[in-house]
């Protein structure tokens, strides 16, 4: 039988803390409410426009979302803050972000039968990275004890399928004999909390999976990766514009422009179509119908762009079982969404059941990953 690229193992590591819509929209409303009153007279004069308030049931209507996890809920809620608070880590402790790096990779291990060992190769791949150098991929591999390489990857959304893609072609080509892919999307710290439109989307979460060749595989629940497929095509809609220049440009690193801010109209519009065409080309390169498709793991970013992407490419809406849905727990998590998805139902899967990993996000990127149940 000949060899394959498979998906072993895979870990999820959740935050202890979370905050609920309600939680949220009482902060932002009370510092709405504060900001409205201190400026009181320039918003009449014109000179600025009051910040308007808002509701839970609109943030569940607008995205799904009921809930996120956060990693440090201390601040975020405090309107004369309205920040994640984090204690400085000296350089030789362990960073925030390796550290749930780690905690993701553990248990992506223990999934797939695998230790330290069997590993040459860390791909630390999610939205932001919390310093330039050096990698967090290689302080994850100093401390869990992998003899190899590693690297940081930072496309956005698709981050975590374009990291697999890159772990397929390692495995494919050779050149490694195990690879971990680690998303630690730590993305509180750049959420603007005083904005109504997008305060609510993100969450704090670390996905991993291990990616092998068929012949080392001793996993219970092991998936052949029967193709790979990435594309990007540039667009402004997305954008979070903080980075070291800020310091050299003297702008304000606190400002809505240095921080996550879309448009949203703009990019349902766009990456739906975008992203269903793209499933739909990938699935028949490779001779298979949509209709086939046991299991969809989509970003989850917004539920309903997950609907609309369902309703093209079946001309229905997708059922729970066939598209999960995480959102709602652990908002937008940036690449891990649909990881999380993957990791939270895919054993209940038959051998040669068929099913796409696709995330879709800043950039634009869009990746997939076409997956066969061992």
């Amino acid at each position: 039988m000949n060899s394959s690229v498979v998906i072993s193992g895979v870990g999820l590591w959740t935050p202890a803390q979370s905050i609920t819509n309600e939680e949220l929209v009482a902060s932002y409303n009370a510092w709405a409410d504060k900001f409205n009153s201190e400026h009181a007279d320039a918003i009449e004069r014109g000179e600025i426009e009051a910040k308007p308030f808002s509701t839970a049931a609109f943030i569940e209507k607008a995205s799904g979302i009921k809930s996120r996890y956060i990693y440090s809920k201390d601040g975020a809620l405090d309107i004369d803050r309205m920040r994640p608070e984090l204690e400085v880590r000296s350089d030789d402790k362990v960073s925030h972000q390796a550290e749930i790096a780690i905690a993701a990779a553990q248990k992506a291990l223990q999934s797939a039968n695998k230790t330290a060992a069997d590993i040459d190769m860390v791909i630390v791949s999610c939205a932001y990275t919390q310093r330039s150098y050096p990698a967090i991929a290689i302080e994850v591999q100093a401390a869990l004890g992998i003899d190899g390489f590693g690297f940081d990857m930072l496309v956005a959304c698709s981050a975590a399928t374009f990291g697999l893609q890159r772990a397929y072609d390692a495995i494919k080509s050779g050149s490694s004999k195990g690879v971990l892919v680690i998303n630690p999307e730590l993305t509180s710290p750049q959420v603007n909390y005083k904005d109504r439109d997008s305060h609510f989307i993100f969450g704090d979460v670390a996905t991993a999976t291990v990616v092998e060749n068929s012949d080392t595989c001793q996993s219970a629940h092991s998936f052949d990766v029967l193709s790979t497929k990435c594309v990007t095509s540039y667009s402004n809609n997305i954008r979070s514009n903080y980075g070291y220049l800020t310091r050299v440009t003297d702008e304000d690193p606190y400002s809505a422009d240095k921080l996550f801010h879309q448009n949203g109209r703009k990019v349902f519009k766009e990456v739906c179509p975008m992203a269903a065409e793209h499933i739909e080309r990938h699935l028949l390169s490779e001779g298979i119908q949509v209709a086939s498709l046991k299991r969809w793991w989509l970003h989850q970013a917004n539920i309903n762009m997950n609907l609309l992407i369902s309703r093209r490419l079946l001309g229905r809406d997708a059922t729970l079982e066939e598209a999960p849905v995480v959102l709602d727990e652990y908002a937008n998590t940036a690449s891990a969404g649909s990881i999380i998805a993957f990791a939270k139902y895919h054993e209940d899967l038959n051998a040669g059941d068929i099913g796409v990993i696709c995330s879709f996000g800043a950039g634009y990127s869009i990746g997939s990953l076409i997956l066969k149940k061992r």
